[in-house]
């Protein structure tokens, strides 16, 4: 494939029969993180659910972690994701069905 073929990436690698890897497994660290986070009630819990006292910023707000984490899992609502960290085998099933989706 030349350089000046002008195609995307996604293209590419259908051609290739291949996913792309880096990405899931980013993902699968989050949320293995997120869920170690989780079930532990220390600062680190209150930062990531984005539960501080205070004025928010100005401006477009980010994307909290829990969100991102919950659309890739397909689990709804940040709040059921929240809710299955709570019992670990239930986390890593989610975690395992969402890496065997290729999501």
């Amino acid at each position: 494939m030349q350089w000046t073929a002008k195609k995307t990436n996604d293209t590419v690698l259908e051609e290739a029969h291949t996913t792309r890897l880096l990405i899931s497994k980013i993902r699968k660290r989050q949320a293995t993180f997120f869920g170690h986070v989780m079930r532990r009630e220390k600062l680190e819990n209150l930062v990531t659910t984005g539960m501080l006292e205070g004025k928010r910023s100005r401006g477009k707000q980010r994307e909290k972690l829990i969100e991102g984490l919950a659309d890739w899992l397909k689990a709804g609502k940040s709040l059921e994701a929240i809710e299955a960290t709570k019992d670990r085998k239930k986390w890593r099933t989610m975690i395992a069905n969402a890496v065997k989706q290729g999501t």
